[in-house]
């Protein structure tokens, strides 16, 4: 009886979950969708510790949603979506779950390659490359070589990221410049900051999803993010499904964006 009873609690769970996607998608406007999807993944930690597992255990549960939601933005037809994977503070934590992390995505890359060609994903990423393994190092140029002529859903991955050193990274770029007198300080803009970002040739995200229910923005994407629409969830990023996908983007529709400016009265 017992088991009948719990079979059927998951029934309604399931068909509760799918009514939920049903209800936002059949919502969502395919010709008003955001151009570029930009996610903090949080949560993997407290998910792992609220089953008492170990820290990598929800880092590997993590892992699962990456490909759910690769393949719903892909399916969807957002152009662009960056995840954030490891920060440039994350090398605070442990050594060995910071070991742990990296051995994990490197082992994702390797595995997922052929399907993100088949799929016709770019795969790029963005951060300070240098301080990785060697191995990392060559399994990010492996995919990016692969999937490089790809004109689907571009997957920007940030890996050894931070806002704060991506501006600084392009300061000295500007600086430099000025130093062998190809650039004028007073011809310096907001177009010259631009051309000089990792990615200039990224657009801006549209919006900025974290899961986990932090309400701050880490250290990621500081420049890009100066317009962005917002959208938080208390739901840990191992549980992120496809229904919160799609409130998100159905969620983002509903707003106004003004960039600074007014409604017509």
């Amino acid at each position: 009886m017992l088991d009948k009873f719990k079979r059927l609690i998951k029934s309604l769970r399931l068909e509760s979950l799918k009514k939920s996607e049903d209800f936002f998608l059949k919502r969502i406007d395919k010709d008003k969708l955001p151009l570029h999807i930009a996610i903090i993944m949080d949560g993997n930690g407290r998910w792992a510790k609220k089953r008492g597992l170990p820290r990598i255990a929800g880092h590997k549960a993590g892992t699962e949603t990456v490909r759910r939601i690769v393949k719903i933005a892909a399916e969807l037809n957002i152009r662009y979506l960056t995840l954030y994977a490891f920060s440039i503070e994350n090398w605070r934590r442990p050594k060995g779950e910071v070991s742990a992390l990296m051995n994990l995505i490197e082992e994702m890359l390797d595995a997922e390659a052929k399907d993100l060609h088949k799929n016709n994903v770019k795969f790029i990423v963005i951060g300070r490359l240098n301080k990785l393994s060697e191995s990392l190092q060559k399994s990010i140029r492996d995919v990016m070589a692969i999937t490089k002529n790809n004109t689907g859903l571009t997957l920007v991955l940030a890996i050894n990221y931070g806002g704060r050193t991506e501006i600084v990274d392009c300061v000295r770029q500007i600086a430099d410049k000025v130093k062998q007198k190809k650039l004028e300080p007073s011809k310096i803009n907001e177009d010259t900051i631009i051309k000089h970002l990792y990615l200039p040739e990224v657009p801006d995200p549209d919006i900025l999803i974290r899961s986990g229910g932090e309400k701050r923005v880490s250290n990621f994407l500081l420049w890009e993010i100066a317009y962005s629409e917002f959208w938080i969830t208390p739901v840990l990023w191992p549980d992120f499904k496809r229904s919160d996908f799609f409130q998100a983007v159905f969620d983002f529709q509903r707003r106004k964006r003004r960039f600074g400016g007014l409604e017509e009265w």
